[in-house]
């Protein structure tokens, strides 16, 4: 009789027994319920604070405390950003009246480097990464910029500084399946090289020779070019434009004592006249002048 309830005991421990995840502060989090689906309801508890409750047909349900307000319920898991000391703590997960725990351990990362970021060559320098609210069973490790295995110490000492200790540093906290790194910049700067100075000659320092080296005129130059060429290209580009004006202006004014010399010789043309072609009679024509004619002589008078 003992052993089916020693059954059933263990399996709802082992059903109730969650995972434990781990959380920069600052940072964003999601915690897994451990189900895939539900059917009638899923709630979500900080402790003793309720905090989300969804129901089958997805209406949504929050609490009171403070971190509903920095987290939400996606599907069946807890999503919490800006992660604070204060979230740390048990999380209980109830899926259709299945409890389920897990814990949230959370801690932040310092990293700091003595005596400051910025070194030079050959200096001295201590890499330090402290972690507060550490959980047990966490590991601290350096990971340098240029190598790929990592130092297992939370403090790290670059004697010297050399060129290969200059970019970004990682500082990583790991715990179990959980892995959260910081990051820290480190500048190496080099010192800057002497030139010697060429020799003497007469008890007088010869200059560097520039650009106008086998020159006689140091005269300055433009795009590899003296001064006196720049000048001629530009007194040669406002001659041209000059010419263009002239020619323009010429055609201009061709064009208008040509159009001047129609307009002139369009006058001068005679003008026909244009005669009425009305329906008159025509006149009577006159008599040739010659000789005139005679008059015809008087009839006789015959007697009554």
């Amino acid at each position: 009789m003992k052993m089916p309830v020693w059954f059933v005991f263990v399996l709802g421990a082992l059903s109730a027994a969650g995972e434990v995840f781990v959380a920069k502060v600052g940072g964003k989090v999601t915690l897994k319920c451990g189900v895939s689906s539900y059917r009638r309801s899923l709630q979500w508890h900080h402790g003793n604070d309720f905090l989300h409750s969804v129901d089958q047909r997805g209406f949504p349900r929050k609490g009171s405390a403070e971190l509903v307000q920095r987290s939400v319920v996606r599907q069946t898991n807890l999503e919490i950003s800006s992660v604070r000391e204060t979230d740390a703590g048990r999380f209980t997960c109830s899926a259709d009246g299945t409890r389920r725990e897990h814990t949230l351990s959370v801690f932040s990362v310092l990293v700091s480097v003595k005596p400051s970021a910025v070194l030079k060559l050959n200096d001295e320098a201590t890499l330090q990464c402290e972690v507060k609210g550490q959980p047990q069973g966490c590991e601290v490790k350096w990971q340098s910029p240029n190598t790929d295995s990592p130092t297992d110490s939370s403090t790290v000492q670059l004697k010297p500084v050399t060129s290969s200790h200059n970019g970004a540093w990682q500082c990583i906290v790991t715990c179990g399946s959980n892995k959260l790194s910081q990051s820290l910049t480190i500048t190496v700067k080099e010192p800057p090289t002497t030139t010697k100075s060429p020799p003497k000659l007469n008890g007088k320092s010869e200059k560097p020779c520039g650009t106008n080296c086998g020159n006689d005129d140091a005269s300055p130059r433009l795009l590899g070019l003296a001064w006196w060429v720049w000048v001629a290209i530009g007194v040669g580009c406002l001659v041209a434009i000059l010419l263009m004006v002239c020619v323009i202006v010429l055609c201009v004014r061709v064009k208008r004592r040509k159009k001047r010399f129609l307009k002139m010789k369009g006058q001068q043309r005679p003008r026909h006249k244009k005669y009425c072609q009305c329906d008159h009679p025509t006149a009577a024509a006159k008599p040739k002048q010659g000789r005139r004619r005679e008059k015809p002589s008087a009839l006789p008078l015959h007697p009554a």
